[in-house]
């Protein structure tokens, strides 16, 4: 596959990393400049491969990385909650805890972010790497009786339920005060458990570490079936693991993956990324019924994206 920037004729080379998620994207300068070929190559490649690696683009700032976000979609305010994080890109700072824990973004709004581009800025001396699980793929795999019974089904996603409510084991002030930031407001969203993606028309599965328990059921079955689901999530077969470099770039589709950031790195050491986050739409099911807002209004942090959803 070629592209053209503004300014170059670029070859772009997708090197394929597993059968089921992850390619490394070679030959592209990314930035607000790209042409639109470039975008729709990559476009393309997020679609098939999920989550995408660019390596070397340490030319790239904040204001860069936003503008080039800009390109792909419409950009979020950095957070629903942490509204101190900045204007334009959420910092992802180990000084403020650590998300080791397997989740989708933002689950807890009614408009799910469908993408985001993470920017890594600080990286520790060892570790620090990040996997992300194809959510399509593990409902692939699901025998017909799972899948019928995933598709029945309906979770109720609060912002209580992730990974900053483990902050505690970690006495750090600084991670403290953010998870104090992140449930400042309370937001609570029903989801069907199988989402059919707007753009492509795949099934996934919509769980992660936000999930509150399932709609009908007693919270001893709910356990018992979100782990049943999340282990075909997160099978090692529909994972891919990227070993961070100063100036890479990811890119994941938030609609079709789970992701988790590896903690192997000592408190002394210090891991910063950025990421820009873009607006997605409304959930819907494969019976067409779309996701319920129980409490909150996410208005302030995205608007709904009307894209036209994939026959």
């Amino acid at each position: 596959m070629s592209v053209d920037t503004l300014d170059t004729a670029t070859t772009v080379q997708v090197t394929k990393l597993g059968t089921h998620i992850g390619a490394r994207i070679d030959g592209v300068r990314l930035g607000g400049d790209l042409a639109p070929a470039a975008v729709a190559d990559i476009r393309a490649a997020l679609a098939e491969h999920k989550v995408i690696f660019f390596r070397g683009q340490d030319h790239l700032t904040e204001d860069g990385q936003y503008e080039f976000a800009e390109l792909l979609g419409s950009p979020t305010t950095p957070h629903p909650t942490v509204r101190s994080a900045g204007v334009k890109s959420l910092a992802i700072d180990s000084r403020l805890g650590r998300s080791n824990s397997w989740h989708t973004d933002v689950t807890f709004v009614d408009r799910v972010p469908k993408a985001s581009i993470l920017r890594a800025v600080v990286l520790p001396s060892y570790g620090g790497s990040t996997t992300w699980a194809s959510t399509v793929a593990a409902y692939n795999s699901l025998p017909e009786p799972l899948e019928r019974l995933a598709e029945s089904l309906r979770a109720r996603h609060t912002n209580l339920y992730d990974y900053a409510a483990t902050a505690e084991d970690n006495p750090d002030e600084g991670a403290t005060a953010y998870r104090r930031e992140f449930e400042s407001s309370y937001f609570e969203t029903e989801h069907p458990v199988v989402e059919v993606h707007p753009e492509t028309g795949e099934r996934a599965l919509l769980l992660g570490g936000f999930v509150k328990h399932f709609v009908g059921l007693s919270d001893s079955e709910s356990q018992a079936l979100f782990r049943l689901f999340q282990d075909r999530i997160t099978r090692l077969e529909n994972t891919t693991r990227w070993n961070w470099e100063l100036g890479d770039v990811a890119i994941w589709d938030n609609r079709a993956t789970q992701h988790y950031a590896i903690d192997d790195y000592d408190g002394s050491e210090h891991r910063r990324l950025t990421r820009i986050t873009l607006a997605g739409g409304v959930p819907v099911g494969v019976d067409g019924a779309q996701s319920t807002v129980i409490a909150g209004d996410a208005e302030y942090y995205s608007a709904v994206d009307q894209l036209t959803r994939a026959a």
